[in-house]
């Protein structure tokens, strides 16, 4: 998220046990569906990069300052540099491109258009020396019949900027994933911090090379959406996500993808009134027919999870969306 047996390949951990990975798990399948509606919520007042940099900022701080306490180790100086390397990918694009595109697409489907990052996954894993099997590319075949319904829909077909944002967060969200377990990240709730506060400082760099206007909102009501995202959807979230990627495997941490878009439709449809087009709901249950395909392919295939086939992350995510 020391040594460093995160990096594909070294020696097998003992099993962790199984209560700590369902709680984690089910954190991540449900905070994560509902943080597309809070960061809508936040965007409203603050601008993105700046909501995106505090929350990352404030949640880095407070987990590493815990750790501090508890007498752990901070990061060495390399392992700095590439827990600020995975938060960008992983923070910065993924959680940033959320932000800025739900100005122009609605939450529910944001969240849909990224029920592809387990796809994507599996072919950044083949950038990396292990390509799809045969049943693998007929998953992602249908994974992408699923995104063009949603893609020739108004909801993103109104905003081809947001739809093009989206779909650039799921690339480095996924690559971000993937690589984090080839290089040596910091490992744990240290690392988890590192990630987030490195994060959270690169986009608020960002904000202000961009002229973005900071200032503390006036409405309670994005003080809340922003302290819900700074507890749940990062310290909560993305912690979580990233101990099930360390301690099992990416393949085990993207099943969020099959519960979050209900979750955010869901979300948005009751408490922001949001509306979807027939293409939406259409496309979104091929897209997860596909990625249920994919992990049903590694299963029978008996081998070794593909790595990063988790997407975002997003947010303790947390980080996923994030």
């Amino acid at each position: 998220m020391p040594a460093h047996p995160s990096i594909e390949g070294r020696e097998a951990r003992p099993a962790p046990a199984a209560w700590p990975i369902a709680a984690c798990l089910g954190a991540v399948y449900i905070i994560w569906g509902t943080t597309f509606f809070a960061i809508k919520v936040g965007i409203q007042e603050l601008p993105s990069f700046f909501l995106v940099g505090t929350r990352l900022a404030t949640a880095g701080t407070l987990l590493l300052a815990w750790q501090a306490l508890r007498g752990r180790r901070l990061p060495a100086a390399r392992e700095w540099g590439y827990a600020a390397l995975i938060g960008t990918l992983l923070l910065v694009m993924g959680n940033g491109s959320v932000a800025i595109a739900e100005h122009e697409i609605s939450s529910g489907a944001t969240v849909a258009l990224g029920s592809v990052l387990p796809l994507a996954t599996a072919l950044w894993s083949g950038v990396f020396g292990r390509w799809p099997r045969r049943m693998e590319w007929a998953a992602i075949a249908v994974g992408a019949v699923g995104a063009a319904v949603m893609l020739t829909g108004r909801d993103l077909q109104v905003s081809a900027t947001g739809t093009l944002i989206i779909l650039l967060g799921v690339a480095s969200w996924s690559f971000g994933t993937v690589l984090s377990r080839r290089i040596e990240v910091p490992r744990g709730a240290t690392g988890f911090g590192a990630e987030m506060l490195c994060a959270g400082c690169i986009a608020l760099a960002i904000s202000a090379a961009l002229g973005e206007h900071w200032h503390l909102p006036r409405d309670a009501r994005i003080w809340w959406a922003w302290s819900y995202l700074v507890v749940f959807g990062s310290l909560v979230g993305f912690s979580s996500f990233r101990y099930v990627v360390e301690r099992v495997s990416p393949t085990l941490a993207s099943t969020y993808a099959y519960v979050n878009p209900p979750v955010a439709l869901l979300v948005g449809w009751r408490l922001g009134e949001e509306s979807f087009s027939p293409n939406l709901l259409i496309g979104l249950p091929i897209v997860l027919a596909s990625v249920a395909l994919l992990a049903w392919a590694h299963s029978r295939a008996h081998i070794p999870p593909v790595a990063g086939a988790s997407a975002l992350e997003s947010e303790v995510g947390v980080a996923g969306p994030e």
